[in-house]
């Protein structure tokens, strides 16, 4: 049984280092070390919240991501990735508004739960389903080619007035990023069809156990996402 939680990141700091380490292991096993998401001042940042895909006991972290706002304090992650190759990033999001716009980014999953999907659709699911939670207007990503399909699926929409069309180089020059963005949070007009309505459920079931289908097969997963945004 897998459980996947959501809280702000001030509220547990061994789990945010559990996350930390789980990320930089399966970066470096694919020879990425590059990824302004790796940094970790945003531990101490009232303004970000992890997803955590972890053991029952909470002993072993399998994956996560988070929810990064972007504040006068802190900058989102892709704002200084994507300035290396188009500056015009900091004053569009400066308009999006802070405290109003934020990342989903830093998202994994460990080499052992591949196939399963918790790092992909599952978790673009949570953190579609949370991000109404968090009193924001505007989610943006920047994802790889591998996982695009499935951003797109849950609401995203490329952000084609940056870059070549959205894309990007990065985080090595092999290797290219979209930028992406969700202008709707609330009815997620791009989203699939399917997809919506299980963001909807999701939504509307904050905990609870629930079974899901990947490609190699189910896993039953106990739901946490509640957050306590005092």
């Amino acid at each position: 049984m897998i459980k996947i939680r959501a809280f702000k990141v001030t509220e547990d700091h061994s789990a945010c280092l559990r996350y930390i380490k789980g990320h930089h292991q399966v970066l470096e096993s694919y020879g990425v070390t590059k990824v302004t998401s790796l940094n970790a001042d945003w531990i101490d940042d009232p303004c970000t919240y992890a997803i955590i895909v972890e053991s029952e006991d909470s002993k072993r972290v399998y994956g996560g991501g988070r929810i990064q706002i972007k504040s006068t304090a802190l900058r989102m992650p892709m704002e200084d990735a994507i300035a290396v190759l188009d500056d015009r990033i900091y004053a569009f999001a400066d308009n999006l508004g802070i405290l109003k716009v934020a990342e989903f980014c830093g998202l994994w999953n460990s080499k052992e739960m591949a196939g399963y999907g918790i790092g992909s659709i599952y978790m673009g699911r949570v953190g579609v389903a949370i991000a109404s939670q968090l009193n924001i207007k505007y989610l943006t990503a920047l994802c790889s080619p591998g996982t695009l399909k499935n951003c797109l699926k849950v609401g995203f929409d490329i952000l084609r007035e940056l870059g070549n069309n959205g894309t990007f180089y990065y985080p090595k020059e092999d290797l290219t990023a979209t930028a992406l963005i969700i202008r709707d949070l609330e009815n997620l007009p791009f989203a699939n069809p399917l997809e919506r309505e299980n963001i909807f459920n999701v939504r509307n079931n904050l905990t609870g156990i629930t079974i899901e289908t990947g490609p190699k097969g189910q896993m039953e997963f106990i739901y946490d996402l509640h957050i306590q945004n005092n």
